[in-house]
Formats: C-alpha cells, sequence, structure tokens
C-alpha cells in the first residue's frame, strides 16, 4: 500500500512511499534496539556533539525544512522557517543540559554509599501529529538521544516526506543508523509495535481518540507512557486588562499555524463590560490576517492539513449556528480547490454547541460571556481539556493567583500567549493527557530511576 504525500492548498499527490511491512518495521526495531546496546554506553559528551551537529543543520536548512512543510501539510513557510530554527533551540537545550539533568543523587542513607541514577530505558516509540511535524518530533527525540535511549518515529500519514527528512539530519549529524528510525506504516501497525518487546515506552502527541488507544495498548502491555493530548484552551479577559494588547494576543494565539494547534487559544471568555468592545476589535484584527498559498511570504494562514479535517470544523461551525451562536467573520467554505477555512468568529456561544464543548481545530474563535470573574473561572475550566489557559488583567498578582490556583490547565500564561519553551515543563491534565515533556521533568520521563545501595 502506498503512503500518499498530498499537498492541502492544490490536493495535488507530491511523492508515493511505500507503507512497511510488519516484517520490515520488526527488522528496523531490532536494529534500533541493537544501536541502543551501544549507544547507552556512550558519554555525554559525544551525544551532544552529535545533538549540536543537528541543531546546525536546522538551522543552516530552515528554508528547505519550511518548504517542505508548507507543501505536505499547509504552514506558512515564514511559520516553518521559525519552527526550524526552535527544533535546533530544543537540540542545543539538552546538549547543554542533559548530563546535568541526569547527574546522580546522593542519598545519606546508612549504607556506605547510596544514590539514585538515571539509566536509559531502551527503545522509545513516537506517535507524533501533522501540525507541527519537525517541533514535535525533536521535543522527544532530543532529550531521549541524550538520556541513551534510541527512537522510532510512528509520524502522521500525511507528512512521511517531513518523517524521512528528520530521519536524514539525525544520520547526517553522526547519530549511528540505528538511534533513530522512522517507520512508514499506518495506524493499524501501531498496536503491533507497541506489543513488540524491544520497545519500552511510547510517547503520543494527538487526538483524545488516538491517546486512548495507545495508552490502552501500552497499559496492557505495562509500558510506560507520555501522552500529549488536545486542548480548548479559554482566555479570560478581565475587566482591567488592556483591551487593544489582549486583542493583539488573543489574535496571535487563535491563529497560530493556521489555528492548528493545541495550544492554541480557543475559547475566550470575556467580562461583560469588555465584551462589545472586545468583540469589534477582535473581528476587525482577525480579518487582517491574510489567507492564501502557503509558500507565498505574506500568506497568514495557509490551508488546513486535510479537506476532511476542514470539513468536520465546517460541521461544528455550522451546528453552533444553528443553535443560536452569531457568526461575526468567516463561517463559509470558499470556493476552489484546497482545504482552505478563513478566519472565522462567533461570538454569543453556550455550553451544548461544538464551539463550548469541542476542540476547534482550525481559524475559528468562540467568544462566551462571563458576568465577573468567578463566572469567567467557571467558564474557564468547564471543559474535559485542560492543556493550557491565560489570563490578562493589569493586576499582574491577581492574574498570578488565577493561574497557580485557579486554572485546571498544565500551562497557565498570565498577560501572554500560551506556548512551550525548552526551558519549561510542558503537558496538560484531564483529556489533554498525562506526563510531561520538555526541561528537566521532560528527560526523566523516560528513565529508569534506579536505586543504588552499596553497604
Amino acid at each position: 500500500m502506498a503512503v500518499k504525500s498530498i499537498n492541502p492548498a492544490t490536493g495535488d499527490v507530491i511523492e508515493q512511499y511505500v507503507e512497511m511491512s510488519p516484517e520490515e518495521s520488526r527488522s528496523i526495531i531490532e536494529d534500533v534496539h541493537g544501536t541502543y546496546l551501544e549507544w547507552r554506553r556512550t558519554g555525554f559528551s559525544e551525544r551532544a556533539s552529535s545533538m549540536r551537529n543537528a541543531a546546525a543543520i536546522l538551522r543552516d536548512r530552515a528554508e528547505e525544512y519550511a518548504e517542505l512543510m508548507a507543501l505536505e501539510m499547509g504552514k506558512p513557510v515564514k511559520s516553518g522557517r521559525v519552527e526550524a530554527v526552535k527544533c535546533g533551540l530544543v537540540c542545543d537545550y539538552y546538549a547543554d543540559n542533559a548530563e546535568a539533568f541526569l547527574r546522580r543523587v546522593t542519598v545519606e542513607t546508612d549504607a556506605s554509599s547510596s544514590y539514585v541514577t538515571f539509566e536509559p530505558l531502551g527503545v522509545v516509540l513516537a506517535v507524533m501529529p501533522w501540525n507541527f511535524p519537525f517541533w514535535q518530533v525533536f521535543r522527544f527525540a532530543a532529550p531521549g538521544l541524550m538520556a541513551g535511549n534510541t527512537c522510532v518515529l510512528k509520524h502522521a500519514s500525511n507528512v512521511p516526506g517531513c518523517a524521512m527528512a528528520i530521519e536524514s539530519i539525525f544520520r547526517e549529524a553522526g547519530f549511528p543508523t540505528g538511534a533513530f528510525r522512522a517507520l512508514l506504516i499506518g495506524g493499524a501497525g501501531v498496536a503491533g509495535v507497541i506489543e513488540n518487546p524491544l520497545v519500552r515506552a511510547v510517547t503520543l502527541t494527538g487526538s483524545v481518540p488516538a491517546g486512548r488507544a495507545v495508552a490502552a495498548k501500552a497499559g496492557e502491555m505495562l509500558k510506560k507512557t507520555v501522552m500529549e493530548l488536545g486542548g480548548s484552551d479559554p482566555y479570560i479577559v478581565l475587566e482591567d486588562a488592556d483591551l487593544e494588547r489582549s486583542v493583539s494576543t488573543c489574535v496571535t494565539s487563535r491563529l497560530i499555524n493556521s489555528g492548528q494547534s493545541c495550544i492554541a487559544a480557543k475559547r475566550f471568555v470575556v467580562v461583560e463590560p469588555l465584551l462589545e468592545r472586545f468583540e469589534e476589535l477582535f473581528v476587525d484584527l482577525m480579518a487582517c490576517n491574510k489567507i492564501g498559498d502557503p509558500l507565498a511570504e505574506d500568506t497568514d494562514i495557509g490551508p488546513m492539513a486535510r479537506v476532511d479535517l476542514r470539513d468536520d470544523l465546517h460541521r461544528q461551525v455550522s451546528k453552533s449556528i444553528e443553535m443560536g451562536a452569531r457568526c461575526l467573520l468567516g463561517g463559509e467554505i470558499p470556493p476552489g480547490p484546497g482545504a482552505y477555512y478563513p478566519p472565522t468568529v462567533l461570538s454569543g456561544v453556550k455550553r451544548g454547541m461544538p464551539a463550548y464543548d469541542e476542540e476547534l481545530f482550525g481559524p475559528v474563535a468562540a467568544i462566551i460571556a462571563a458576568h465577573g470573574e468567578k463566572e469567567a473561572l467557571e467558564i474557564a475550566n468547564d471543559s474535559d481539556f485542560g492543556l493550557g489557559a491565560a489570563v490578562f488583567t493589569a493586576d499582574s498578582a491577581r492574574g498570578e493567583i488565577i493561574a497557580a490556583q485557579e486554572l485546571e490547565s498544565g500551562n497557565c500564561f498570565v498577560n501572554e500567549l500560551v506556548r512551550s519553551d525548552p526551558r519549561l515543563p510542558f503537558g496538560g491534565v484531564k483529556d489533554s493527557g498525562y506526563g510531561r515533556e520538555l526541561s528537566h521533568f521532560g528527560i526523566k520521563e523516560f528513565v529508569n530511576i534506579k536505586t543504588v545501595y552499596v553497604k
């Protein structure tokens, strides 16, 4: 069976790849495990040298990788360049810090020597999404490889070119051939990979249904997992917020990656004294963003990654309008080829509507009115998701209390949009998953935290 790379802007087939058989996948995993047996014995300096080479390749070829992302999943090239450079940043971060993060910890006991050491687990399987086809992979692979693990990647089926390009980056950077391999398989083949006894752990970024299926299989096989799933991030705008700055930040966050981001703002919970003016400014700014060819430098919003995803989003918009939401901007599928969807703003959104209850994975904003801070917090937390959240207020101390103590999310920001940073842990609660990526917390997810006791 062929794995097709399809340009979502035109519908044209870019390239076709042969899907790997179960036997081919097993052979690759055996090779990756064999590499692990040697790689785990390498020193941090050797690992760091190759990782810094990978960072340099990413920066030097950012233009090439941005074009590949634009062609395979519709990301505007100016965003793709930023993504490639950010991948270089996470490579450098773990090259610089992994040894310190995993240094043994001495514990005083009645032993002559007792300490905790952090040892690699083995082969880690990553099931990764298409929306940030480089960043999602590197933020798992950089800490994983620096910890002494080896990696196999099951990337989203619509970005096989990105998967193969990433494999080539690690090989060219000086990693052993079996340190990182891509498996060109469909979703149906994932269970068999998890069942392979040489695979010791699984990390997944993707939808809630995918997370449930992979976590269930991994649980059956008693394998460690990290799950970074969907999000319906609330942004609370309180009565003392700097309105123009808040709106600008909210719009920027809503349109990250053409709206196709787990941590893009999706629900805007605005206290009623600001509601009318917020809507005016929000609609004006959303309308200023240009939708078009992702290869064009002036494009802000490219096509969605697939036509079926665009159609699902439109169903959510239409159903919400049928249930009483008001469409202030957009809301119609444009004529012509490609998986395009315009910037869309829904107001009067209430519980029970898809725009309130479900994740809107595209350039659609849901504005929800609140009587005051108490109700705004209730609305923000009234979600199955808990990935990111933000609050806007002139009183930063007030905002900090809300972020630290009141919001039920893994990443809470004050007067700023939610984003991932290699220095900070990233992950969610509730249906947004569990475990953490990035920072020293992330590298310790896939190691054996081992007690050593010598009498």
